[in-house]
């Protein structure tokens, strides 16, 4: 068989802002993509990691393999090495790096959300814009592919028209009252919570998928309203503190939206619910959407991140009509897809086969039966 074709060999400099546990992540994605996608061409170079804090800096060159590092991210963006930036610093610093990002003419990745709040967002953008860059954000959920195909499916009309949708968020990281007062629970660090963190994977998804919402109400709640205090960059948000000075929690554990979507030629938009926690016990990633049409419905949670349940078609069909259906069109001529006797015969050899060897423990001959529709390899 032949070889895939592969595009000409592209190397790519990286450069990363904040070796955090994103940081890693991103780079470690930068390090598989030649073995994934070889056909692509692309190679990319690590070149270049700053973090504020040097024991990070010496991760990034001695174990991510990056060639050289610094204390300060604009010597990564002066970098004439580096061809596109991932930065992975906290929410606060989003704004400031990704319009000097934008100035210094590099492409970046940038985790969400990208401001502390839509003004910060909108700072970004029009920088990013302005200088005609390309740009990646961290929402990664859009890209599995029974998500992709149902996007595919409420474009193509399968389902109709879209008329309700639920979608939820639920997670744990911050179910632990004594987790640390990281810099996640302070508004002016952070923006807001949940929010901000999980319902705007949500958001990104739905809208994704189904199409732009185009109202909002919604409320929010703070169910752990003080935290014990971690001093900033001594440990990471998922850290637990018995006993500590307690401080409080400024934005909200929890949110719900009830949204609408906009119109299109076929009529009013679809409406539907939004939900995300970050305090809940159980569910780790319990992403989910469900959506309904007037010609069908789908189902996806990341849990089961290859599954999608899918209904077309408002019929009563069932196995039952099916089978009715193959053995009705074999008597009258056509396809002989039909379960036969000559199946049920096979199925009863088999069983009593495995009767005679549980009897006395041998390995027991099934005799072989013609005429049957058992599948047959090569």
């Amino acid at each position: 068989m032949a070889e895939p074709a592969t595009a000409p060999r592209h190397d790519v400099g990286v450069g990363l802002i904040s070796v955090g546990w994103m940081g890693k992540l991103h780079s470690r994605a930068y390090q598989a993509l030649p073995y994934v996608y070889p056909e692509l061409g692309l190679r990319p170079r690590l070149v270049h990691a700053a973090d504020t804090a040097p024991d990070r800096v010496a991760f990034a060159t001695d174990v991510l393999g990056y060639a050289r590092g610094s204390s300060d991210y604009r010597e990564v963006l002066a970098d004439p090495e580096v061809d596109v930036v991932s930065i992975c610093a906290p929410n606060m610093l989003h704004r400031e790096i990704g319009v000097a990002a934008a100035e210094a003419g590099k492409p970046f990745w940038i985790e969400k959300p990208v401001g502390r709040n839509v003004e910060d967002t909108a700072a970004v953008a029009a920088a990013a814009n302005a200088a005609g860059l390309v740009t990646s954000i961290g929402f990664n959920y859009r890209h599995v592919p029974a998500v992709e195909h149902s996007r595919e499916l409420v474009a193509s009309g399968a389902l109709g028209r879209i008329t309700n949708i639920r979608s939820v968020f639920l997670n744990g990281y911050a179910s632990e009252p004594k987790g640390a007062l990281s810099w996640r629970f302070n508004r002016e660090l952070a923006g807001s919570g949940a929010l901000g963190d999980l319902l705007s994977h949500v958001v990104d998804l739905m809208q994704y998928v189904v199409g732009p919402v185009a109202e909002v109400t919604a409320l929010t709640s703070t169910v752990y309203s003080e935290r014990p205090i971690l001093p900033m960059g001594s440990a990471t948000h998922f850290a637990v503190i018995e006993d500590g000075e307690l401080g409080p929690v400024e934005n909200e554990d929890y949110a719900a939206a009830l949204v609408r979507f906009a119109g299109d030629a076929q009529g009013a938009g679809a409406v539907g619910t939004l939900e995300a926690s970050r305090t809940v016990v159980g569910p780790q990633c319990g992403l989910a959407f469900e959506l309904y049409g007037t010609e069908g419905s789908l189902a996806w949670n990341f849990e089961q991140m290859n599954e999608l349940r899918v209904c077309l078609g408002r019929g009563d069909d069932d196995l039952k009509v099916t089978e009715a259906k193959k053995f009705l069109v074999a008597v009258v001529g056509g396809e002989r897809r039909n379960c036969s006797v000559d199946d049920a015969l096979s199925a009863a050899e088999v069983v009593a086969a495995a009767e005679r060897s549980a009897a006395d423990g041998s390995w027991q001959k099934v005799p072989a039966v013609a005429g049957t529709t058992a599948a047959r390899r090569g």
